[in-house]
């Protein structure tokens, strides 16, 4: 898997993928429902992203979040070519 946590002092949760061009980010909101937040710069080789969504609950982010990491793992991560 090429995506890995990051370390933060903040309320959120962040995961860095392995070329460093891209972030997931899980957050808690006050009502209860949870943000996930994809950013991938334009260095990307699959070039520049950035997503948004709130869903009403963690179950629904854990989702959206396998969901947004099959999509934006590296296109060359399976042959491990860079």
């Amino acid at each position: 898997m090429p995506w890995s946590p990051v370390g933060t002092p903040e309320r959120y949760e962040e995961w860095e993928r392995d070329d460093g061009h891209a972030t997931l980010r899980l957050r808690e909101r006050t009502d209860g429902s949870y943000v996930v937040r994809l950013d991938r710069l334009e260095q990307a080789v699959d070039g520049r992203d950035y997503r948004r969504e709130r869903v009403p609950d963690r179950e629904a982010a854990e989702e959206l979040l396998a969901r947004w990491r099959r999509e934006c793992d590296r296109p060359d991560a399976e042959t491990g070519a860079e």
